[in-house]
């Protein structure tokens, strides 16, 4: 894969949209090999490359904010992914509507990071909102439904355990 972004990097350009894919994957195939402090340079230069050149809504954008925010968070950089999460959820609800599944997945990965964190009533009403949102999408039998629920269900029980 390093190969194919050199050759990406050396063809087409450092920012060209396949490039930029390429990158991506590369830094995503370094998270997948346990190496997520290799990956955060490659994400943290595509980023902003997506950014000017897709575009900040980009689904291309917003998935390189999860990664990134997901690398930060593997590599215990807990307050970077939490900023990182919170900004696409916030860019997501301005751009999109609340069932769109960039909306519910920024909304579900704020939820998780917050509850990991023991931020579970920050967790909570965003599991609430994501659970309404795929019931109302999807109905209350979807797998993704079902997964929500389950969040909501074990958030509630972290925020309120039994003597």
């Amino acid at each position: 894969m390093e190969a194919v972004l050199a050759q990406y990097e050396q063809v087409a350009g450092v920012s060209h949209p396949d490039t930029l894919m390429s990158r991506n994957n590369l830094a995503m195939a370094y998270v997948s090999a346990g190496r997520a402090h290799d990956a955060i340079p490659l994400l943290e230069m595509t980023l902003p490359e997506k950014e000017r050149v897709l575009g900040p809504t980009h689904p291309e954008t917003f998935a390189s904010r999860y990664n990134l925010a997901g690398a930060y968070w593997a590599t215990g950089r807990v307050d970077d992914a939490v900023s990182l999460f919170e900004a696409t959820l916030s860019d997501a609800e301005r751009v999109l509507d609340g069932s769109h599944p960039i909306t519910l997945r920024s909304r579900h990965n704020l939820a998780s990071i917050y509850r990991a964190t023991g931020r579970v009533s920050e967790a909570i009403p965003l599991y609430e909102a994501a659970l309404a949102e795929l019931e109302r999408g999807f109905g209350a039998d979807h797998p993704d439904t079902v997964t929500a629920r389950m969040n909501l269900e074990r958030a509630r029980s972290e925020a309120s355990p039994s003597s």
